[in-house]
């Protein structure tokens, strides 16, 4: 075996673990948006592909196999993990994906998981470990000592990959452009493998599509998508009399600009907590998930604090959702609301929780008691805080109830629980916003019983 050959064989090893790596990464943070970061979820996505990576460790170890026809196994096989890759990366298809589950009464988050791994996550990682063994063969053909090197520059491949996909690829030139690249490496291992024309008319048609699919200009013709980044696709809908701002193919705030209205539950709160604010005093509001910036709207007498950890919110808002330049009372921080609240010594008279925006993508770090707790250590006296959640009115779910008994737990006493809208009690699966607010009024925690009941001297 020449020199020359030995490095082409050890780069389409490091290539080839880079790529998988790099597709990995890819889909968790597509899927996260849809289906949370959950242990079950990740340990589902990792599960399936490790599982048909080993498949393919074993199966590539059947059979003799030339030299000739290993090519064209390579190259066959890299130009299936790049079709694939586009499946299973492409957030337009994802999003796709996700809209038939639903349709077909499949909401469990793991359920979705499941099936869209054994569907989407099955071939590529098979390939992946195909194709290293059979590299690995043709190397240990040469020198029965190379075994070591092997899963050295296969390991090195994958740890350049989680470096350069989470710290620079997605967020600097965006997941779509990620997946383009990773569309392309594995072409180009392919036309490394075989050059013959019918490769070349293949890998064109794959990337093709990709472009199709997940260029900037394609994704906010067709689609709408504005930013799509490492921890956010967001896109804005206009309809004339009601604008949508979609955040991972999700609705995350409504705009009605000739009313100069948000949303039912956003509408709630600015009448009844904010523009009827006294205004003997500034007051300082705090907002944990910007969305569109509608909360507080016409407000340009209070101090406001957003916070959120998708740094392009507020160009997106200003240049196509509001269309509007925030007032000067209005700052912006970039930050995950959880870290923010910890590092602030501010008190605040007003709290706006608004990260809980469905209820199929929930951050799940920010329903515990934990959180709860911090957020209650930084309202101020007489303050109050306001938790938008996604929820059953009736209780008529496991989620909904345990939520409630945690918010119960920090929030003993003086709480609210507002349905906005409508809700039908004898229904089923229903879920409506629910506003959970707490007001920090001192409370001692007596009851009234029929041998004590001093309510005169309470009420007046």
């Amino acid at each position: 075996m020449t020199k020359k050959l030995r490095l082409w064989l050890v780069f389409l090893i490091f290539l080839n673990g880079f790529v998988s790596m790099s597709l990995e990464l890819v889909v968790m943070r597509q899927l996260s948006f849809f289906v949370g970061s959950a242990a079950v979820i990740t340990s589902i996505i990792m599960g399936c592909f490790m599982g048909f990576m080993s498949l393919g460790y074993f199966l590539g170890t059947r059979g003799n196999i030339g030299a000739a026809r290993a090519r064209r196994i390579l190259a066959v096989s890299f130009l299936a993990i790049a079709f694939m890759a586009i499946l299973a990366g492409s957030f337009p298809l994802i999003s796709k994906y996700f809209e038939w589950m639903y349709a077909a009464g499949v909401r469990a988050g793991f359920v979705q998981t499941f099936i869209f791994s054994i569907a989407m996550l099955s071939v590529g990682p098979f390939l992946f470990g195909y194709n290293t063994t059979l590299l690995s063969r043709i190397l240990h053909k040469y020198n029965t000592n190379y075994a070591g090197n092997i899963m050295a520059w296969d390991t090195i491949g994958s740890v350049m990959a989680s470096i350069a996909t989470t710290l620079l690829l997605m967020p600097f030139i965006g997941v779509n452009h990620t997946i383009m690249l990773v569309v392309t490496l594995g072409l180009g291992g392919a036309l490394i493998c075989r050059r013959r024309w019918w490769i070349w008319v293949v890998a064109a048609a794959i990337f093709g599509a990709a472009v199709m699919i997940n260029s900037d200009t394609v994704q906010r013709k067709h689609f709408g998508i504005l930013v799509n980044n490492a921890n956010s696709t967001i896109s804005v809908t206009d309809g004339g009399s009601v604008k949508i701002l979609y955040m991972n193919g999700l609705p995350m705030s409504v705009y009605y600009p000739d009313m100069e209205l948000g949303a039912e539950y956003i509408n709630y709160i600015n009448d009844n907590f904010i523009y009827n604010m006294p205004r003997d005093r500034r007051r300082k509001i705090l907002v944990l998930g910007a969305g569109g910036f509608t909360a507080g709207l016409k407000d340009t007498f209070n101090y406001y604090t957003f916070v959120d950890i998708e740094g392009t919110l507020k160009d997106i808002s200003e240049k196509e959702f509001l269309k509007q330049k925030l007032t000067p009372n209005k700052q912006f921080v970039v930050r995950d609301a959880s870290q923010y609240l910890k590092n602030t010594d501010m008190e605040y008279d007003l709290i706006i929780l608004d990260v809980y925006s469905n209820s199929y993508q929930i951050p799940e770090n920010l329903i515990t008691a934990e959180f709860m707790a911090r957020i209650k250590s930084r309202v101020a006296p007489n303050g109050i805080i306001i938790m938008n959640m996604v929820t059953s009115a009736s209780f008529d779910d496991a989620y909904t109830r345990v939520f409630d008994n945690t918010f119960h737990r920090v929030f003993p006493h003086n709480t609210q629980r507002q349905v906005i809208g409508n809700a039908n009690p004898w229904i089923h699966d229903q879920i409506s916003n629910v506003m959970y607010i707490y007001y920090n009024r001192e409370n001692d925690g007596r009851i009234y019983t029929i041998n004590k009941t001093p309510v005169i001297y309470d009420r007046y």
